[in-house]
């Protein structure tokens, strides 16, 4: 029905967006208009009336003005607007970006599906970003700890300032999570005698969980903050103040997801004897993540491997020929471990984890979610199973000491 006959809010956001865009494009002053709160409904004469809307009308109001012919009335049909984006397109990306943004320093990795931003001072960098961010592809943008105050982030010096706090810490290999002092966290951080050990004398492969987070983090670490605020990639679009950051200009009456920031601390495995373990599973998140690795530890210690071990089994990953490069290049410094998987591939993936669940004589719950779950972490075996069986392809990252990894939300992956 037209717009202005159709007095029901729209279901979905895109419904809310098409009805109100289709009653400023058409003078309404119907009082049912979907974005009516962020309108002042008053003058200084005291006269009832309109003042122009604020700035997300005025993006509705140029995209209307742009889309929709002044004769026609929108009508809200969902599938009808949903479009593929072509083959050509992509192409294009891949393979005429160097005509198109010369200026650019960048590189294609994973199959072509991961962009990686080379130079992150480059202030064209979003023209890039925004064409690779249509297609939900994962960035990398390196070099970001160049920006910050890098002895902000040291362990010893977050041990110093903080280690009276109280913390979750989560037992990876076990999903056990106690809570203890941050102190005894961080003296085991880069020294492999002062870390917990398990019933077998083991040592355990600890993480500080999301701590801190949100206003605690702003409250607790003014200085980091503003450290990393001010450090962040792409800042039209991963700053809060950024203009192409939408959750930074929803209206009030919209509930935001929790976009942090957080500090995810974690023991690296290479002191563990399983190396099929992960400190972060396979997941996924409802917004867009940036994650920056600030500090990376070397440990030391009986067991641990040297730095030639680690880079030896991180060549035993399935990886890109620049990322084997890099790994040869002695300036630069690996830290984590990421594997991603496209959030088309969530149904396969979820199948095939019930599927090796009930293979491994475990209970398969028709309320479980293995990855809303968060409880496998998918080991080289598997990966190499379901692309076999699923043809679903793994995107193996290294994450070096300051890259940024930024994953559209829906994007699964595990560290």
């Amino acid at each position: 029905p037209p717009a202005s006959q159709n007095n029901e809010q729209g279901s979905t956001l895109r419904d809310l967006l098409t009805t109100t865009a289709g009653k400023l494009r058409l003078g309404s002053t119907d009082a049912g208009i979907a974005f009516a709160p962020v309108y002042s409904t008053g003058t200084a004469s005291g006269k009832s009336g309109r003042t122009m809307p604020n700035i997300l009308d005025d993006i509705i109001a140029s995209v209307v003005e742009n889309k929709i012919p002044p004769n026609r009335v929108p009508k809200i049909n969902v599938k009808s607007e949903i479009k593929v984006e072509p083959k050509d397109d992509e192409k294009c990306i891949q393979d005429d970006c160097s005509k198109r943004y010369s200026d650019i320093q960048y590189s294609w990795i994973c199959d072509k599906h991961v962009l990686w931003l080379r130079d992150h001072k480059n202030s064209n960098n979003w023209k890039l970003f925004k064409e690779c961010w249509k297609q939900g592809r994962p960035v990398l943008v390196s070099g970001m700890h160049k920006k910050m105050n890098f002895s902000l982030w040291k362990a010893e010096s977050i041990s110093l300032d903080f280690g009276n706090q109280q913390a979750d810490i989560l037992n990876c290999k076990d999903s056990i999570i106690s809570n203890t002092n941050v102190k005894e966290f961080w003296d085991g951080f880069e020294d492999v005698s002062k870390r917990q050990k398990v019933k077998n004398g083991e040592t355990a492969l600890l993480k500080l969980k999301d701590w801190p987070s949100g206003e605690d983090f702003k409250t607790m670490m003014p200085a980091r903050y503003e450290d990393l605020l001010k450090s962040l990639p792409l800042p039209e679009y991963c700053s809060p103040e950024g203009k192409l950051n939408l959750a930074s200009h929803l209206p009030g009456f919209f509930v935001r997801p929790d976009l942090g920031p957080r500090l995810c601390s974690a023991y690296g495995v290479a002191a563990t004897k399983d190396h099929d373990i992960g400190t972060t599973n396979l997941h996924v998140e409802v917004s867009d993540v940036v994650n920056i690795l600030v500090y990376v530890g070397i440990a030391k210690g009986n067991g641990v491997l040297s730095k030639s071990g680690v880079l030896k089994k991180l060549e035993e990953e399935d990886l890109d020929d620049l990322l084997r490069k890099r790994l040869k290049d002695s300036s630069e410094l690996p830290g984590a471990l990421w594997h991603i998987y496209a959030g088309k591939d969530a149904d396969k993936i979820r199948e095939f984890l019930q599927k090796i669940a009930k293979e491994q004589g475990l209970e398969v719950l028709p309320e479980h979610d293995p990855i809303r779950d968060q409880n496998w972490y998918v080991n080289k075996k598997l990966r190499q199973r379901l692309l076999e069986e699923y043809g679903v392809k793994t995107y193996t990252v290294i994450q070096f000491l300051g890259d940024a990894i930024i994953l559209p939300a829906g994007a699964l992956h595990q560290v």
